[in-house]
């Protein structure tokens, strides 16, 4: 299983914003739009990152400005989180999210946010619990955010 930055493979876009529409439901002029961001803009937010093995797609995520939440000050955010459930239990979102947190580390951004229904699955990879957050549009329904820090240099 290798880790691939579509910034760094943009032979990869069409194929991931499928992908991640496929798994979440959003839009997939949404993700295309995020993906070309990343491919185009030069700036650290968006990114977009790849699982792959043997050639297919078996987890990924990305780093987004806001994941439809309320509190525009918690941000970036790391969003769509997936592995592939015949995947799940290799350890492979716990080397993306450990990937994802260095490689946004080496381009200025030391503080991560994620917004998540899971309770406990982040602390294993150095996430801390931070607030709950209302989602975008809906007073009812909040989310449990949580902080990823970079570790300070010595």
């Amino acid at each position: 299983m290798e880790i691939l930055k579509i910034r760094e493979h943009p032979e990869l876009a069409e194929r991931a914003a499928q992908w991640f529409h496929a798994k979440w439901g959003i839009p997939k002029s949404a993700y295309e739009e995020s993906i070309g961001d990343c491919l185009n803009s030069g700036k650290s937010v968006p990114q977009w990152y790849l699982a792959m093995e043997n050639g297919e797609i078996v987890g990924g995520l990305g780093v987004i400005e806001n994941d439809f939440h309320e509190r525009k000050d918690l941000a970036p955010n790391v969003c769509a989180v997936y592995t592939e459930k015949a995947q799940r239990g290799k350890g492979i979102a716990g080397k993306l999210l450990n990937f994802v947190c260095a490689d946004m580390e080496k381009l200025g951004v030391d503080t991560l946010y994620l917004l998540t229904d899971h309770t406990s699955f982040y602390e294993r990879y150095g996430w801390e619990f931070l607030c709950m957050v209302r989602e975008e549009g809906n007073e009812e329904e909040s989310a449990r955010c949580y902080v990823h820090r970079a570790k300070p240099s010595k």
